[in-house]
């Protein structure tokens, strides 16, 4: 299958996508409270960005064979945020629903940064953060060649960034060199939700304005208001796998922990898990927003 018909056949509505995004999202409370440990905040940060990316056909792939050559690439830089690409795969088909609780445990392939020896759907090893563009600029490069030289069909590299990970200086070397190359099937996007560790990214160390920062280095730059919309997310993706002769940045402004009401905007959820009752808790909203989300779908 051609990556065009790969692409084509991942398409749902919006409404199937929220609804997707929000079972990502109770999976992830689930597998956190299974381990005991992980980093809840930015992968809920992420969780509409991933669910929008991989069911708007902007990215290609083939649910019966990850390793199809005609796949686009996806690279997660801020692999700490392991759940939701672990539940992206699991929505998919690559992973087993019944193993997500396995994160974290002794023998799992589901390890607490990602590990693509191990795991199918996952094109990269990703532990320190930082090195996410870096890698998918050369993969998107050498995609770009084979194509090329071929004459084949061009795959695409999107890449998922933490605003905090872009404090590193590699980051800006891949994107100067992406600028200057041209390398037009890159897309970044970055989860902008302004959390760290240490606390607010404007206070740890600034990285905004990020916006100048891409365009200076030659990119073509889209800014959302709300990274969680995901209409206005499928539209980025569209403008951004439009965009030729220079690569794009999608910028995604979002809430840390988004979903659940006590993580959100709580620098101390960025790698704590739940407790017990804090999961109950947690997945008493998500349930909560998903008979909202299942009367919006059965309405359109």
């Amino acid at each position: 299958m051609a990556t065009d018909q790969l692409r084509s056949a991942c398409v749902r509505s919006d409404a199937e996508i929220a609804l997707i995004a929000n079972r990502m999202r109770r999976d992830e409370i689930e597998m956190l409270a299974s381990a005991g440990s992980g980093h809840p905040g930015g992968s809920l940060s992420a969780t509409d960005i991933m669910a929008t990316l991989f069911f708007s056909g902007a990215l290609g792939y083939d649910p019966a064979d990850p390793e199809n050559p005609a796949r686009d690439r996806f690279v997660l830089s801020k692999g700490h945020a392991a759940p939701v690409l672990y539940a992206t795969l699991a929505q998919i088909g690559y992973l087993p629903h019944e193993e997500l609780v396995t994160l974290r445990k002794l023998g799992s392939r589901l390890q607490g940064h990602p590990d693509c020896h191990l795991c199918p759907g996952v094109e990269v090893c990703s532990g320190s953060l930082g090195q996410g563009l870096s890698i998918a600029c050369g993969m998107a490069m050498g995609l770009a060649l084979d194509a090329a030289r071929d004459g084949s069909e061009l795959q695409r590299v999107f890449v998922l960034t933490g605003d905090g990970e872009l404090q590193e200086g590699q980051n800006w070397e891949a994107a100067m060199f992406a600028g200057h190359r041209k390398i037009d099937n890159l897309i970044a996007i970055v989860d902008s939700n302004n959390l760290q560790i240490d606390g607010h990214v404007s206070d740890v160390c600034a990285v905004q304005p990020l916006d100048e920062k891409f365009r200076a280095f030659g990119w073509n730059v889209i800014v959302l208001e709300n990274g969680h919309d995901i209409p206005a997310i499928r539209a980025a993706l569209e403008e951004a796998v439009a965009t030729q002769g220079a690569p794009c940045a999608i910028i995604c402004p979002t809430i840390k922990g988004k979903g659940v009401s006590f993580m959100e905007d709580q620098a101390n959820w960025h790698g704590m898990a739940p407790n017990a009752e804090e999961a109950a808790r947690a997945l008493e909203e998500i349930d909560a927003a998903a008979e909202a989300l299942a009367a919006v779908a059965k309405e359109a």
